[in-house]
C-alpha cells in the first residue's frame, strides 16, 4: 500500500527492488488490493514478480470503491466481485490469485452471497483461497458456513488488540489464520516520530496521531524503545516479534517501500521474547491503553461488521 502513495510519494524503482529483495530472502507473501491507487499497486507488483510468479504468494483485497475523497462505499455484490477479480488478473499478469480477500463486509449484501461468489471463483480456478478483512465474529461464522475461510486480515499490534476478546478465539476455533496488518501501528512504534508535525501524509487524519493523543501514545512508545534497547533490537523489531509471539497461526505484513526497512523487519524473526519479556510488555502496553480510535469516525462503521 505504501508503495502506491498511502504514506507519501513512493519510488517505483526502489519499490520493485524491495519486492525482489523480499523474494530473495524467501518472504513471498505480497499483500495488495485493487483499490491501492486504482490498480497501480497490482501493476507495480506485476513488474517485480515477472518471471517469478511461482515463487510468489499473491494476496489481493477487493470490495472497496474509490471516490474523490478517498475510499468510498463497500461493494460485496457477486457481479462486482466477478468483474474485479478479472481486472486484477490482468493487472497482475497472472491467471490465478492465491488469496482473494473481501476487503470489508458490505452491509447491503449478505456475507453468504459474497462468499458464495468467491467460492465460485475457487471452483473456476482463478483464486485458490478465500479471505476476509475487518469482519465481525458473527460474519466470520456465516462466511465459514459457505466456504472454508483461510485467513482473516485485520489490524493487530501492541496498541490495537481489540480482536483478542472475540475475533481471535473465533478464528482459532474455525482454523482460520490471521494476517496482522499495521503491526508497527503505521510506523508509530518505530519511534521515528516525535511531533504530530513530523507526519505529512494521511496519518494526520487518524485520531491516534493527533494532538494530545499523539503525546500520550508517544509516552508508550518511549517505554517500548527502552525495552528494545535492553533486548538489543529496534523498537520495530520488538513490535513485530510481539505479534509473532502471539501464535504460530499469525503472520505480519509490515508495509515498507525501502530495502533497509524490509531487512530490519525480517530480522525481527530472530528476536526471542521470554515469558518475562511478554509480561513486561503487557505491563507497559495492556490492551486498550492507547489513546484515540484507529480510524477517523466516518471509517469506524466499516470495521467489525
Amino acid at each position: 500500500m505504501g508503495m502506491s502513495g498511502a504514506y507519501g510519494k513512493g519510488d517505483e524503482k526502489e519499490s520493485i527492488a524491495t519486492i525482489e529483495r523480499a523474494l530473495e530472502l524467501n518472504h513471498n507473501f505480497l499483500d495488495t488490493a485493487d483499490y491501492y491507487l486504482a490498480g497501480h499497486n497490482e501493476q507495480l507488483i506485476a513488474q517485480a514478480i515477472s518471471g517469478k510468479r511461482d515463487k510468489t504468494f499473491l494476496s489481493v483485497k477487493t470490495g472497496m470503491m474509490l471516490s474523490p475523497m478517498g475510499y468510498g462505499p463497500v461493494n460485496g455484490h457477486p457481479d462486482f466481485l466477478h468483474n474485479a477479480v478479472m481486472y486484477s488478473l490482468q493487472r497482475l499478469k497472472t491467471d490465478y490469485i492465491d488469496l482473494y480477500t473481501l476487503g470489508r463486509v458490505d452491509p447491503n449484501v449478505p456475507i453468504e452471497e459474497s462468499v458464495g461468489a468467491l467460492s465460485a471463483l475457487v471452483k473456476k480456478g482463478v483464486i485458490r483461497f478465500i479471505g476476509l478483512s475487518e469482519a465481525s465474529a458473527t460474519s466470520i461464522r456465516k462466511a465459514a458456513s459457505v466456504h472454508t475461510i483461510t485467513a482473516l486480515q485485520i489490524e493487530y499490534s501492541l496498541w490495537t488488540r481489540d480482536i483478542e476478546a472475540e475475533i481471535l478465539p473465533t478464528i482459532r476455533e474455525l482454523g482460520i489464520g490471521l494476517v496482522a496488518y499495521a503491526p508497527l501501528s503505521r510506523g508509530f512504534l518505530s519511534g521515528a516520530y516525535k511531533r504530530p508535525e513530523d507526519l505529512k501524509d494521511n496519518r494526520v487524519h487518524m485520531p491516534r496521531f493527533q494532538a494530545e493523543n499523539f503525546y500520550k501514545n508517544l509516552e508508550l512508545v518511549e517505554k517500548v524503545k527502552a525495552l528494545a534497547a535492553e533486548k538489543g533490537c529496534s523498537p520495530s523489531q520488538l513490535a513485530i516479534a510481539w505479534v509473532l509471539a502471539q501464535g504460530k497461526d499469525i503472520i505480519t505484513i509490515p508495509g515498507t517501500k525501502h530495502i533497509r526497512y524490509l531487512e530490519e523487519n525480517i530480522a525481527a524473526e530472530k528476536v526471542q521474547l521470554t515469558e518475562d519479556d511478554l509480561q513486561t510488555i503487557e505491563a507497559i502496553m495492556p490492551a486498550g491503553v492507547v489513546s484515540g480510535t484507529r480510524y477517523p469516525e466516518r471509517f469506524m462503521s466499516a470495521l467489525n461488521r
